[in-house]
């Protein structure tokens, strides 16, 4: 039996195919290597397992993950090596799934804008060019991260507009001292500031907020888009929750980069099971 999962630092969707047409969807927490470690991942997969999951008749795992570069991977991989102990394990970079879902076997752009960001040059099988996002510290520009920190920001400062300041109070009840002593304390930062989004999204009619969105995809483009050679001959191909959420603001910013939307999807997985049949069928003998 086979498993293709897909983690972002938020959560992660696990497929079981147990034959062409039995899968077993279900879902766990998100793992990021860079900020949990292998003892952590093995603890929460082994709990999140349901019952149809028979670990030791697992023959085949395919993980693709946010933080899982290749010097990170080996933490994953002795994870699931600790759960899933008769498989052949593989790890790759969450990346990579979104561009085999969204690309398939197509060569072209393709970009995750999620908790997180990402995004590559591929061609049609493996990734060729990637823009380092640097992460939630100092980079992951147009993520849902970036949108999150740059909302706090404003509401600690006492930059939001009162009315908005107002309502930020009323739905989470945190003064801006509370919010920071929350974020230096939280294991998990990038997560935290992500949560924030919901706010966002509910608010995105107002003109402050506009803003906000507007200039975090234009900080995308411009720090991390527009250092790809020649990026806009290709379409934005884009996976996750804030590509799919705030589609109308990032086609526009787009276009201001002279670069067209493509195919943007919500999670990858209908695309990534797609894509491991097809090379199933591809290596199987006639």
């Amino acid at each position: 039996m086979i498993i293709v999962a897909d983690s972002g630092s938020t959560k992660t969707t696990w497929c079981l195919q147990r034959t062409e047409r039995d899968i077993v969807s279900f879902s766990t927490e998100g793992y990021n290597p860079y900020y949990v470690d292998s003892n952590y991942i093995l603890k929460s997969v082994t709990s999140g397992l349901p019952n149809e999951v028979i670990v030791e008749k697992i023959s085949e795992v395919n993980f693709y993950g946010a933080g899982c570069s290749p010097d990170k991977a080996w933490i994953m991989e002795k994870a699931l090596k600790g759960v899933f102990f008769n498989a052949v394990i593989t790890v790759e970079l969450d990346l990579l799934a979104s561009a085999r879902a969204v690309l398939g076997k197509d060569e072209g752009f393709a970009a995750i804008l999620g908790t997180g960001t990402n995004s590559c040059i591929y061609n049609g099988k493996f990734i060729t060019h990637i823009v380092d996002s640097l992460g939630f510290m100092i980079g992951d520009e147009g993520s849902g991260a970036y949108l999150g920190k740059k909302l706090l920001v404003a509401y600690c400062r006492g930059l939001l507009p009162s009315q908005l300041a107002e309502r930020f109070y009323e739905d989470y009840k945190l003064s801006g001292d509370e919010i920071i002593s929350k974020l230096y304390s939280s294991e998990l930062p990038n997560r935290f500031c992500a949560g924030f989004c919901r706010f966002v999204k509910s608010h995105e009619e107002h003109p402050f907020i506009k803003n906000l969105i507007y200039s975090s995809f234009r900080d995308f483009f411009r720090n991390i888009v527009c250092h790809y050679p020649n990026y806009s001959k290709y379409s934005l191909n884009c996976i996750g929750s804030v590509a799919f959420s705030f589609l109308p603001f990032l086609t526009e910013v787009a276009k201001e980069f002279d670069m067209t939307i493509g195919n943007v999807i919500k999670s990858p997985m209908d695309g990534l099971m797609k894509f491991h049949k097809l090379e199933a069928k591809a290596e199987s003998p006639l």
